[in-house]
């Protein structure tokens, strides 16, 4: 895994009026966050194999976008996990730049059988009728097939990694609990939460449990997810078995939610930048790179 500077891997500014409006995955912004900024971010896909792909779940095909250097094989692998709004632009973005790295980078639509978390322009709807009904197992499920998919494809998935944003934030926590990862890296993902038949435990409950090392990264103004369930995941993890002794927060005291999302107001270069030399870093760290 090479150790380029970073700012040679910064992905370029500029985008089309194709990348507002498009059905495949991958491209084309979630309608519930337009207007996008003029700061957002666009990473090339030159030198790499992208684009959608089928992973089979039993009898049912999830799509995903995938990213790789084109021509290589045995790559350390990195599942890509999504805010509420899906599998668009963004998210395909930052698998380009993974992939850039030298990561097999995957980001499945893991709302696809409840619905099409993209098209929705109001962000209570899409929670209560899409999100709301996306069962935890399922998703578990899907992490399950998609890392037998990369392997499939010569996936090097003894050195596999997870990150995710917002609800993949929460999401990349129960995953370090469930499977196969070395490493995870959460982006302001929720920590507690009220038990439901969908999400019946929550990162906060399965501290102790993980079975690779986490890195956290929070925005210390961040509306929706209070400083004290930080603190609260701290001690848990401190009291709970080597991996998860071995997780860390990083919170920007000045940032918001989403401050890795460049698409959207929220943005905050200094953190954004700072967090992806981290996570990139705890991905060296421990042995997914």
């Amino acid at each position: 895994m090479s150790t380029e500077d970073l700012d040679s891997l910064l992905p370029t500014r500029g985008f089309s009026r194709r990348h507002f409006v498009s059905t495949a995955l991958g491209s084309g912004f979630a309608a519930a966050v337009m207007p996008v900024t003029a700061q957002t971010l666009m990473t090339d896909s030159a030198g790499l194999t992208a684009g959608e792909v089928s992973i089979a779940v039993g009898s049912f095909k999830m799509p995903a976008y995938r990213a790789q250097p084109a021509g290589k094989s045995k790559l350390p692998v990195v599942l890509v996990i999504s805010e509420i709004f899906g599998v668009h632009e963004h998210i395909a973005d930052v698998a380009r730049r993974f992939a850039k790295l030298g990561y097999l980078a995957i980001a499945p639509e893991l709302f696809v059988r409840q619905g099409d978390a993209k098209a929705y322009t109001e962000i209570a709807k899409l929670q209560a009728e899409i999100i709301a009904k996306v069962p935890d197992s399922q998703v578990m499920q899907d992490l399950d097939a998609t890392v037998a998919w990369a392997k499939a494809q010569g996936g090097d998935t003894d050195r596999l990694g997870i990150t995710g944003f917002c609800w993949g934030g929460r999401i990349t926590w129960l995953y370090a609990a469930h499977g196969p990862v070395k490493a995870g890296v959460a982006w302001y993902g929720r920590l507690v939460g009220t038990a439901s038949e969908n999400t019946p435990r929550h990162p906060l409950d399965l501290a102790g449990q993980l079975k690779a090392p986490v890195l956290g990264l929070y925005g210390g103004q961040d509306a929706g997810i209070a400083l004290d369930t930080v603190d609260k995941m701290k001690a848990a993890l401190a009291a709970g078995g080597p991996a998860a002794k071995q997780s860390e927060f990083v919170v920007y005291p000045d940032a918001p939610h989403a401050f890795h999302a460049d698409y959207r107001p929220s943005y905050r270069k200094e953190a954004a930048e700072d967090g992806w030399k981290r996570c990139l870093d705890w991905f060296r760290k421990h042995g997914v790179a």
